[in-house]
Parts: C-alpha cells; sequence; structure tokens
C-alpha cells in the first residue's frame, strides 16, 4: 500500500500557472484625496475604538484580578473520592482527579469508539486551490499590475469554490463534502462524584490524533486506512479532485483502560451545589470556572489565572495602542497626499507624520489607561498621568523664552 510510487504521487500536486496584466491611468490628486478621505472616516473609527479596548481592559483586569483574590481567600480543598457534604453548598471549592464518562463515544459510520470526553471527526476533500502573486510597475504613463495566478491540488477542510477562479476550466471543484466534520461531546463527565458543567467540559480541548487500524473485511471496499486517514477510495496514494478522507482526534481520555490513553487528570476549581460544580460569581461581579488539564494545588490554579490575566491585559493593550496608531496614521495621511509628488518633501513628510503618530498614540493610551485606573488605584493613574505628558513637558522648557522689545 506505501509504495514508492505512489508516495511520490502524493509528495508532488498536480500544478498549473498562469499571468494576467491588468492597467489603469494614474490617479490624479483629487482620485487620491478622495481615496484618503475614505481612509480618513477609517481612522476615525480606529481611534475611537482604541479608547473603548483601552479602557474597558484595564477594568476588567483589575475586576479580574480582584475576584481571583477573593477566590483563593475563600476556596475549601476536596478529595474527589469524598461524599460530597451540603456543607460546601454554594462555596467554591478546589479538587484534582481522573475525568470519567459514563460511556465511550463512537462513531457508527467509521466503527470509531473512544473513552473521551470529546471526540471529533475531521473531513478533507482534495481540491484545487487558486494562489495570486500581484506586483505593480509603471509603465507609459500607467499603473499595471501583474497577477500570476497558480493552482494546485490540495487537502483541505473547507469546500473551495471554483466559480471565484480566474480560470475555472480544469479547475472545478465538488460544491459540497460527500461526509461532514462533527464533534461529538459526553453528556455527563465527573471528577470524582462531582459532576461538571458545561463551562467546565467546554474548557477540555487537549486534541489528540487518534491512530487508527484497518477496517474489517466486511466495511465498505472503498474505504481504506492509510496513515492516520480513513480515504474514500482503494487508491489512497493517488487521490483525485473530490477524494475525501477523514481523521479523529480526541479530548480528555476517560477511560479505565489504557485506550486511547490513561484516564486525564484534572484540577478543578468551581462552586458546589450537591454533587454538581459550575460557576461561582464572586462580589466583583467576575464568574470563576476553571479546569486545568494537570494535578494542581488551590494556590498554584488561582496563580496561573492570575498569569493568564496579565498576559491578556498587556496583549489588549498593545492591541488598543496598534489602533490608536493606525487610526491616526490614517487620519492624517491627507498631508502626504498633497505632497507625494514631490519626492523629498515627500520622504521627510512621511516621517514626521509617523513620528507624530508614534508620540500621540503613546500618550493618548497611557492616559486612557490611567482614566482606567482612577476609580481603583489613584497613585497609579496620576504616576501614567505624568509620564503620559512627559513629552509635552520637555518641548514647554526646551522653548527658549521671548525677549521682551
Amino acid at each position: 500500500m506505501q509504495s514508492g510510487c505512489g508516495s511520490e504521487n502524493m509528495s508532488e500536486p498536480i500544478r498549473d500557472t498562469h499571468t494576467r496584466v491588468s492597467s489603469q491611468s494614474k490617479p490624479g490628486l483629487l482620485e487620491r484625496l478622495s481615496e484618503t478621505s475614505g481612509g480618513m472616516l477609517v481612522g476615525v473609527s480606529l481611534f475611537l475604538l482604541s479608547f473603548y479596548v483601552l479602557f474597558t481592559n484595564e477594568g476588567r483586569a483589575i475586576r479580574v484580578a480582584a475576584s481571583l483574590d477573593e477566590g483563593l481567600s475563600q476556596v475549601v480543598s476536596l478529595e474527589p473520592s469524598f461524599t460530597p457534604i451540603l456543607q460546601n453548598n454554594n462555596r467554591l471549592v478546589h479538587l484534582s482527579g481522573l475525568l470519567r464518562t459514563a460511556q465511550p463515544l463512537h462513531d457508527p459510520n467509521y466503527k470509531v469508539a473512544v473513552h473521551a470526553v470529546k471526540l471529533k471527526r475531521q473531513v478533507e476533500m482534495y481540491q484545487w486551490v487558486e494562489h495570486q502573486e500581484s506586483r505593480d510597475y509603471e509603465e507609459d504613463g500607467q499603473t499595471k499590475t501583474e497577477t500570476t495566478y497558480s493552482y494546485s491540488t490540495e487537502w483541505r477542510s473547507d469546500v473551495i469554490n471554483s466559480r471565484n477562479f480566474d480560470k475555472e476550466i480544469g479547475h472545478i471543484n465538488p460544491s459540497a463534502m460527500a461526509v461532514e466534520s462533527v464533534t461529538v461531546v459526553a453528556p455527563d463527565v465527573w471528577v470524582g462524584r462531582f459532576s461538571l458543567s458545561n463551562g467546565l467540559v467546554e474548557k477540555i480541548e487537549n486534541f489528540q490524533r487518534l491512530t487508527l487500524t484497518a477496517p474489517s473485511p466486511d466495511s465498505d471496499s472503498f474505504l481504506t486506512v492509510y496513515g492516520d486517514y480513513f480515504y474514500h477510495t482503494p487508491y489512497p496514494n493517488r487521490p483525485e479532485v473530490g477524494d475525501v478522507r477523514v481523521s479523529f482526534s480526541y479530548a480528555g481520555s476517560s477511560g479505565e483502560g489504557s485506550y486511547p490513553r490513561p484516564a486525564q487528570v484534572v484540577s478543578v476549581v468551581a462552586m458546589q451545589r450537591s454533587d454538581q460544580l459550575m460557576s461561582f460569581k464572586t462580589k466583583s461581579g467576575e464568574k470563576l470556572e476553571i479546569l486545568y488539564l494537570e494535578e494542581l494545588s488551590a494556590q498554584e490554579v488561582f496563580e496561573r489565572e492570575q498569569q493568564v490575566n496579565t498576559r491578556r491585559l498587556w496583549a489588549l493593550r498593545a492591541a488598543g495602542w496598534g489602533l490608536m496608531f493606525l487610526g491616526i496614521s490614517l487620519t492624517i495621511r491627507i498631508f502626504y497626499t498633497l505632497v507625494d509628488w514631490v519626492p523629498i518633501l515627500r520622504e521627510l513628510v512621511s516621517l514626521g507624520l509617523k513620528i507624530f503618530a508614534l508620540c500621540v498614540s503613546c500618550s493618548l493610551s497611557l492616559l486612557t489607561i490611567a482614566a482606567g485606573w482612577l476609580f481603583y488605584r489613584p497613585l497609579v493613574a496620576g504616576a501614567l498621568t505624568g509620564l503620559a505628558l512627559l513629552p509635552v513637558l520637555i518641548a514647554r522648557f526646551r522653548t527658549p523664552p521671548k525677549k521682551h522689545q
């Protein structure tokens, strides 16, 4: 089945290439100004959005940090083997233990069964894929665009509409797949004697590829196992456009045996209600419903969550600043458009506009972050405000005094 010739055919997909050149007159000043005006509207929208992202991000991070501190001060650690007791009802609890499900998940079409929390069927189809590479150049007073279209056959999990290809003839894909991708979730999941809420089950995402075995002799003759795929063709080494292959992966192994793996150890922090674990609402208004796919103490769980909160805080800060910088750059680009016909002046104005956008976005971002901290930590807000105004103060003191006549 794994012959040398077949391997070469699979590693060398069919390719086709052609080039198309389009031309248009060089836009005049009014046309460029019109395009810049549209960019200004987008820039103003991004500029306003950046304030929302930066301001709300600070408040969210502060509330989450306070909620985690509150949770750590109240959490009660349990043993998963203990019988749930009413004393802990509506309290925040922590426990570590093995995942358990009532019965294995299975796919009857492919006779696959695993002891796991989730079973995912991933379907791919062999299709034509269009790739584009473009370059612009000027010739005879016109702006020309040379676009090279290349076509290759690839396994893709989404259906590619070949009607949108520049050259559909000879590159036609089927309009749908014969088999659909699907994810099956166990209806009941436990850790010890505690059942997990849907929110906790959703956090189990450690999908791993399932190793397949050859199908039984009475199965479909066009179903072939090659590697870790079911192929809907007797010739997996020589796929044709429209052929389908199926792979399986699982998350949260929960069987007592060794297939596919021993049961997964998890650590959970959530509210106990009878024998169920669900989300816990803190005084700050945040919900605590935490699950990690390893054995951790309560202290370690909350430390991990604080680290996640810090990373999210800085990621959104960077995103907010990026939106503000881009918004300012698009808004003031009209000044570059007015002088872009003068080579030297064009480069100087471009550099000046970038420096201006950088300075203003940094200062306004710091002011917005400071506003977010104002109601929680005024001293931090004051320090950030001073840092934001530093460029203005430096420029103020470096300005020479006017001489009296």
